[in-house]
């Protein structure tokens, strides 16, 4: 049987690994092997974080449509329950970059939320 020597497979491989650990501090961007378990531990953190990240934006947007809607002498739980009753079907994340960007128009969306509360 054939000899296989592997160290093509094997430098390609190391080198793939030293390039996406590009940027970490020490040797953990030199070294195969500290490089390798960092990578490991990295990749960890952006898998979980890709789902904090929704959490955290959501919290973001209800911050922002409380203050917003606080102005107007409503608190965040009544103005969404209200939104329910007048059935406006509008996302957080639009309400808190219309709340950002447009004052006006929410405004007006407040006053719409504020006739369904007191109906």
């Amino acid at each position: 049987m054939a000899r296989v020597k592997r160290g093509v497979t094997t430098h390609a491989r190391h080198k793939k690994v030293l390039a996406q650990s590009k940027g970490f501090v020490g040797r953990s961007s030199t070294n195969y092997r500290i490089a390798l378990e960092r990578l490991e531990k990295s990749l960890q953190y952006a898998y979980r974080d890709r789902r904090n990240k929704k959490r955290d934006f959501r919290g973001l947007w209800i911050q922002r449509i409380n203050a917003a809607v606080r102005e107007h002498g409503l608190t965040y739980s009544r103005f969404i329950a209200g939104l329910n009753k007048a059935e406006i079907e509008i996302d957080r994340k639009v309400l808190a970059a219309i709340a950002y960007d447009d004052p006006a128009s929410f405004a007006e969306i407040v006053k719409k939320v504020q006739v369904a509360i007191a109906a």
